[in-house]
């Protein structure tokens, strides 16, 4: 490493709490003595096996236990998976976020729904800036993405520098803004990078990603291929720079713009407010004022894109949008590709609107804002970090982008390939993983956050899977004897009205348990529900070879 030496010999501890084998959820604490700063704060879907809930956000407990060494949250970008979780977090930790302008705009929107505006300090940093937190200095660099104002983070502390990209690929010709400050990325190169810690999201994926204005071009052939129909497209909220380019088609074709769904509103409003967009005036129109115009006068612009089933485009297809419905003729563009795992439900939209007469457009309609393995490698090149540390992937992301920095000539054993929960301390001397901390992911069910936990998506799974069967005995109490039932209910398990035999057979199975445990003067009524559980469950596994969850319920009187 050229430049200063780290004098005291002290590492540097990197613990990234989420954003590891997964895309999601990204979070990485940065300690050294008595100060850390935290980098993003994101939130994940959750997958399919967990029932019922609606997000997933990061373990906090390390920091929590360290709540007093915690000097605030960078932010890289606007996106939910990494600021959706700051309005759980601030709750349980609050200490002032930095961000670009854009994004500190998109987090307002959040804390105004949660009602943490008036506790929750900001401030607005500029691209070149540096903030000074404890021992750490960060400075924002410019790059770009697939929403505006996101930026890179130099980290200079007394253990080295360490450069984090967040989400970002190279741009030439971005539609808003400037390109990526590639000068600056050389500049802090030169005099030397501890650790480079780059997204992996399209490490796979060979050669450049394509510009943004790219995807302009397409959208305007789009609305000069189909000027007597309707345009609906359908895009991420937070990618304003898709929306300034179909604002600038139908502007263009003398089309006015509906905006259709909640995130899709609140974004756009906020990146007006803040010139971010360039809207002429005029151009928006009400959802309402749709019937005064004809189609060829129209353009809406919705959320839905990826197939969320309350998503504005979902409910279009299922025909129980309120004010849209979708008619034959209609053309309906995707800008966006599936993000891995929603592809079932993408393409379950499309064919419903296909089946109501619609002509669906999804080629050529998107392009990626996450670096492909060419754009990774210009970072390295200027970089040249000692150490690479890859982050925001999947395992297999993070493997293929370890070979792409040793094919960048960094030693294999100074790529390091961590798990959320690891604790990396680094120092120009050594690199070694010193401790594990909780890095589980709480899961948020409604109001609840963290009240549901493995044995409980365990029983979901089980009673979503094999059903449910209570069975209700009342006994007498000095003598115990059964006064009445055994009554068995049954729900998800078998039709009953169609399965009288089988219902009337278990009845017996349970009187003659219930028989034993009295004839033997068993009063533990735990034994007893055990024998009931026990065997009802072999008979019924005998006769349909499923396996209910069984609840008895005794009662005395």
């Amino acid at each position: 490493m050229k430049g200063k030496k780290n004098i005291s010999g002290k590492g540097i501890k990197i613990i990234p709490l989420g954003g590891l084998e997964q895309i999601g959820m990204n979070i990485t604490a940065f300690e050294y003595e008595d100060s850390i700063i935290v980098v993003d704060c994101g939130l994940s879907f959750p997958e399919d096996e967990m029932l019922g809930i609606d997000l997933v956000i990061p373990d906090i407990t390390y920091l929590k236990e360290n709540r007093d060494k915690v000097k605030g949250f960078i932010i890289t970008h606007g996106h939910e998976d990494h600021i959706g979780s700051l309005p759980y977090i601030l709750k349980e930790i609050n200490v002032p976020i930095y961000a670009t302008k854009l994004t500190i705009g998109i987090i307002e929107n959040k804390l105004k729904e949660h009602n943490l505006m008036k506790t929750t300090k900001r401030k607005v940093i500029k691209y070149g800036q540096s903030i000074n937190l404890g021992c750490f200095r960060i400075e924002f660099i410019r790059t770009n993405h697939s929403i505006a104002d996101a930026a890179a983070l130099a980290i200079y502390s007394p253990a080295g520098v360490i450069v984090h990209t967040g989400d970002f690929k190279i741009d030439y010709t971005p539609v808003f803004g400037e390109p990526i400050d590639l000068q600056r990325f050389a500049e802090i190169g030169k005099k030397g990078v501890l650790a480079l810690m780059a997204d992996s999201t399209n490490v796979m994926r060979p050669g450049f990603t394509m510009s943004e204005s790219t995807v302009g071009k397409t959208i305007d052939e789009i609305f000069a291929d189909n000027s007597k129909q309707r345009i609906i497209v359908a895009t991420f909220a937070s990618n304003v720079d898709r929306v300034q380019q179909i604002i600038n088609s139908a502007a263009k074709y003398k089309r006015k713009v509906v905006i259709e769904g909640r995130s899709m509103v609140n974004i756009i409003g906020t990146a007006c407010e803040l010139g971010y967009l360039n809207v002429p005036e005029g151009m928006f129109i009400d959802i309402e004022q749709m019937s005064n115009y004809t189609d060829d006068q129209l353009v809406l612009i919705t959320t839905g894109s990826q197939g969320e089933s309350m998503a504005a485009l979902s409910r279009m297809a299922a025909s129980i949008h309120r004010k849209v419905s979708i008619q034959p003729g209609d053309v309906i563009v995707f800008s966006s590709s599936p993000i891995p795992g929603n592809e079932k439900s993408v393409s379950k939209i499309i064919n419903e609107l296909s089946q109501q007469g619609a002509k669906v457009i999804f080629q050529n309609t998107h392009v990626s804002g996450h670096a492909c393995q060419e754009e990774l490698k210009v970072i390295y090149a200027l970089t040249k970090p000692k150490y690479a540390i890859p982050v925001h992937g999947e395992y297999r992301h993070l493997t293929t982008h370890s070979e792409l920095a040793q094919g960048m000539g960094i030693p294999k054993e100074n790529v390091i390939l961590m798990r959320s929960g690891d604790v990396l301390e680094l120092s120009d001397s050594k690199a070694k993983i010193v401790g594990q901390v909780p890095a589980q992911g709480i899961l948020v069910d409604g109001l609840g956050v963290g009240d549901v936990g493995n044995i409980v998506l365990r029983d979901r799974q089980h009673l979503s899977e094999n059903g449910l069967i209570i069975i209700v005995v009342t006994l007498e109490k000095y003598s115990c004897q059964i006064l009445s039932g055994p009554d068995i209910v049954s729900r998800g398990f078998v039709y009953v009205r169609e399965s009288e035999n089988l219902m009337d057979e278990a009845r017996e199975v349970v009187s003659d348990a219930l028989e034993r445990c009295i004839a033997s003067n068993m009063t533990d009524w735990g034994k007893m529900k055990l024998e009931i559980k026990d065997t009802l469950s072999e008979y019924l596994w005998k006769k349909t070879k499923r396996n209910p969850m069984i609840l008895p319920i005794i009662m005395e009187v």
